[in-house]
């Protein structure tokens, strides 16, 4: 069951439609992402689910409960909703488990503040106040807080953004497997594709104000529905061609475009990682720059026919020298075919 849905929700501020037509939904016990560039409208989104905004169209339910839409409105803090925020919002003057009781009621508030910070691992930092700790320590405090008062939808801002990467990635992972233990349907946004990537059970990404593509996170890297969705989760080659009987010739090679009409003009859209070198490649190419970025080498290719230059990432340990020519060869399978933007056929 759903703990938070979203039906065709919008919200406008004057001539700006923020959020248009954005549907989803958060399974008890998941995690979604809700991926894209500043101005979106994903942060719009997340303020609409938890009632910091009021919806112009559409319906949002938590728990089964209709919380905005046909003419209700429940506000922030009757929605059962956790919020954590990139700053994380610690009262400065607190102590941590103080922070931690502010949103309990009940008779019952310390001792549900204590097993908050101990399911985060902050128990022997109950006294210690926000300037005394760490930003993951911080944030781990933010999560026992939100999670205090047993929302069913936890919503979080770029909660781990102030984070180094190391630590954010160790931090997000213990913080969301704890969410997913205790069912809690979360909704996170971000920014970076790749913490998404690593994060995330399924990724909705916005763009303009709309959902332009859901799913596994696997499945959106790998069979992006437009050439936005593939360049955002990593840098990308391309290269212009006609499709004829199927199939477009590159300077790299044929690519299929099955199902594309004849003399469609088309993006050819390929990451770094399909280039290779090969000793019987299609192409020839000089090489202009090799970076070493620990398991892979960024290398830049100029390709002898035309004045094109791609990008590749090579395995460690790959023979190659500046000024080298080599023959490059690609992975078919792993191109992706679009319509060029303003060709329509």
């Amino acid at each position: 069951m759903a703990g938070l849905i979203l039906a065709d929700v919008s919200r406008r501020f004057s001539d700006l439609t923020a959020v248009d037509g954005v549907s989803l939904a958060v399974e008890r016990g998941e995690v979604v992402c809700l991926l894209g560039p500043s101005g979106c409208g994903k942060t719009t989104v997340l303020r609409l689910a938890a009632g910091l905004e009021a919806a112009d169209g559409g319906e949002i339910q938590v728990d089964g409960r209709v919380v905005d839409g046909g003419g209700a409105f429940v506000p922030p803090e009757q929605r059962k909703v956790g919020l954590v925020f990139q700053d994380y919002a610690l009262f400065p003057h607190l102590t941590a488990i103080e922070n931690v009781m502010f949103g309990v009621r009940g008779t019952e508030r310390e001792s549900t503040a204590r097993e908050m910070l101990a399911k985060v691992g902050m128990s022997k930092f109950s006294a210690a106040y926000p300037n005394t700790l760490s930003g993951g320590e911080q944030q781990r405090v933010a999560l026992a807080r939100a999670l205090a008062p047993r929302p069913t939808v936890m919503l979080m801002d770029e909660p781990f953004s102030g984070l180094d990467f190391r630590l954010r990635d160790r931090v997000g992972e213990k913080s969301l497997s704890l969410l997913r233990e205790l069912g809690t349907s979360t909704l996170m946004v971000t920014h970076d594709s790749e913490e998404a990537m690593r994060l995330a059970d399924r990724v909705s990404l916005m763009r303009e104000g709309r959902i332009v593509q859901e799913g596994l996170p696997s499945e959106i890297y790998h069979f992006p529905v437009d050439e936005g969705a593939a360049e955002f989760f990593s840098e990308v080659n391309k290269l212009d061609g006609v499709v004829h009987a199927g199939s477009v010739d590159t300077p790299v090679g044929p690519i299929s475009a099955v199902g594309m009409p004849s003399g469609s003009v088309v993006t050819v859209v390929f990451r770094p990682e399909s280039l290779r070198i090969v000793p019987d490649g299609l192409a020839a190419a000089t090489v202009l720059r090799v970076r070493p970025m620990g398991a892979w080498m960024l290398t830049t290719l100029k390709l002898s026919a035309g004045d094109l230059t791609l990008c590749a990432w090579l395995p460690p340990g790959t023979a190659i020298a500046l000024g080298q020519e080599v023959q490059i060869g690609l992975n078919p399978d792993s191109c992706f075919v679009f319509r060029k933007k303003g060709h329509p056929a």
